[in-house]
């Protein structure tokens, strides 16, 4: 019997024997490159988030806000004074009358711990507190915040003498005379006059002013020196120029340009902002200035270069490349200098924080949001 063999070929092998070499192998297409996924910044909610951790701050009993989110200590009255403008950032952005409890709350507890009484030794931290109060009242319509700054205003401008040729002594030793203590009370005074129309209060801000132009502003480079102490002797050193002392010094070139509507000033607030952009920057990152004191700085240069943009009347180009600066940091600050889990906020804002922060650097990065907040409102983020 004879036996028949099928030789079966595969197809595979038999189409694959047809190649004369590999390049005649069909080329899969790669797939369609997606385009990079973008981060989309809902400020808003940014900014609740960022109001939420202030209860991390707080002691409920006696109504005063902490050192850190691990102390019980009494973070004394200047930061106290801007936890009120966060508040009063707050609730201008959402009309919850929950920010007008705690701001009333912070009256009380602050009141308390200042020895049952608005004045300090220092003209710096009433400044602060009568600026914070004055937009307070302004978005209350509550005379108790009006009350806060009849209080310290006399007193502030009592600290005014021609030791030096004028300017507002730091505090009431007498030791020198500061840039954060004659720019926030230069801003002051012109608010004050646009508020409630007093002459005498224009007068005051102008001498302000002038005395920190001329004696603690290089109109060369922009910079804002420290202090000038009562002998006389300027401190210039590059370590010594610091974001909070710029942006009050833009601040109150701001406030007078807008009621005299001459060019000088809003020519000091570019150089202000335009050197603290090319020189307090790390990675084009407002660099970090420590904690402590130094937590606060850099927020309350961007709180009043926002103001600046918003309603500076800056060139198209400047207005732009401002923007720009603070879309960046605020950005960098929300993907990198955050710990989301409470939220915290790092004295660097390229770099995730721990398990602690500084009251004094966390406002700083609330600062930024709810400047972030506003810029995207008004459609310029």
């Amino acid at each position: 019997m004879k036996r028949y063999y099928i030789l079966i070929i595969p197809f595979l092998l038999l189409s694959v024997s047809c190649l004369k070499s590999k390049d005649d192998i069909p080329n899969t297409p790669d797939p369609p490159k997606q385009p990079p996924v973008q981060t989309v910044f809902e400020w808003n909610k940014i900014a609740d988030s960022a109001q939420t951790s202030l209860p991390l701050f707080y002691n409920v009993a006696e109504k005063y806000y902490t050192a850190n989110n691990n102390s019980s200590n009494w973070v004394q009255y200047w930061p106290s004074a801007h936890v009120l403008d966060i508040l009063v950032d707050g609730f201008l952005r959402t009309g919850s009358a929950s920010y007008k409890t705690k701001m009333e709350d912070l009256l009380t507890g602050m009141y308390a711990k200042n020895g049952n009484t608005w004045i300090n030794h220092f003209y710096d931290d009433m400044e602060w507190m009568g600026l914070a109060s004055l937009r307070a009242f302004q978005a209350t319509n509550d005379n108790r915040y009006k009350a806060v700054v009849d209080a310290v205003w006399p007193d502030i401008k009592n600290g005014w003498s021609m030791d030096l040729d004028g300017g507002i002594w730091w505090n009431k030793d007498k030791g020198s005379k500061n840039a954060c203590s004659n720019g926030p009370a230069a801003i002051l005074g012109a608010r004050l006059y646009k508020q409630f129309g007093n002459a005498a209060d224009l007068d005051m801000a102008k001498q302000i002013y002038n005395w920190e132009r001329s004696k603690l502003f290089n109109t060369t480079s922009g910079a804002v020196y420290d202090n000038m102490d009562k002998n006389g002797t300027l401190q210039s050193s590059p370590g010594w120029i610091f974001t909070y002392n710029q942006g009050t010094f833009l601040g109150a070139a701001y406030e007078l340009h807008k009621i005299t509507n001459e060019v000088n000033y809003l020519n000091d607030a570019i150089k202000a902002a335009d050197y603290t952009i090319a020189n307090l920057v790390t990675n084009g990152i407002l660099k970090s200035e420590g904690g402590g004191d130094g937590g606060l700085f850099k927020g309350i240069f961007v709180r009043y270069l926002t103001q600046l943009v918003i309603d500076g009347g800056l060139g198209a180009d400047k207005k732009s490349s401002y923007i720009s600066f603070l879309k960046k940091n605020a950005e960098t600050l929300w993907a990198k200098g955050t710990n989301k889990q409470y939220p915290l906020f790092n004295t660097s804002w390229e770099t995730k924080p721990g398990g602690q922060t500084d009251l004094t650097t966390q406002l700083s990065g609330m600062m930024m949001i709810e400047a972030a907040a506003d810029l995207s409102k008004k459609g310029l983020f």
